[in-house]
């Protein structure tokens, strides 16, 4: 693990996406509240924000944080039957959040494979990728 001691507070923060594609019909089921397990998009924001906060103890080497914030959205894109998630992560500290945001994305599309797989086994998950980070000694970074 590095060695952050010595490197003073400052804020920080990230931004990650992902999508999940899916057949027309889990779509419509996900959209209407309907899906057989519950509340797909409500249920894998609470997925996501956990999986932030414990990152350190699923990713090997990664520090645990004291997280301000994690916040996750869903756009869901009709034309092409796709669920695009945003995270966004904010600390004060001495490393950056780009893994949390990134598991957050992670956990959040893996929920909702989960709780549809029984009726769309063919859902992709993909693009799931750092979108901005600020702060810290290697500054600002925007895809």
């Amino acid at each position: 693990m590095v060695d952050v001691g010595s490197k003073p507070l400052t804020e920080r923060f990230a931004v990650a996406r992902g999508s999940v594609y899916m057949k027309r019909e889990t779509f419509n089921l996900i959209k209407s509240g309907k899906a057989a397990k519950g509340d797909v998009l409500n249920v894998a924001k609470l997925a996501g924000i956990m999986a932030a906060k414990r990152t350190s103890e699923i990713i090997p080497l990664c520090h645990p944080l004291n997280i301000t914030s994690v916040d996750i959205d869903f756009h869901l894109d009709e034309k092409k039957s796709r669920i695009d998630i945003e995270s966004r992560v904010k600390i004060t500290g001495q490393t950056g959040v780009e893994m949390e945001v990134l598991t957050a994305v992670s956990a959040a599309a893996l929920t909702i494979y989960d709780m549809c797989k029984a009726v769309d086994k063919g859902m992709v998950i993909s693009d799931i990728m750092l979108i901005e980070k600020r702060g810290g000694k290697s500054g600002i970074f925007k895809r």
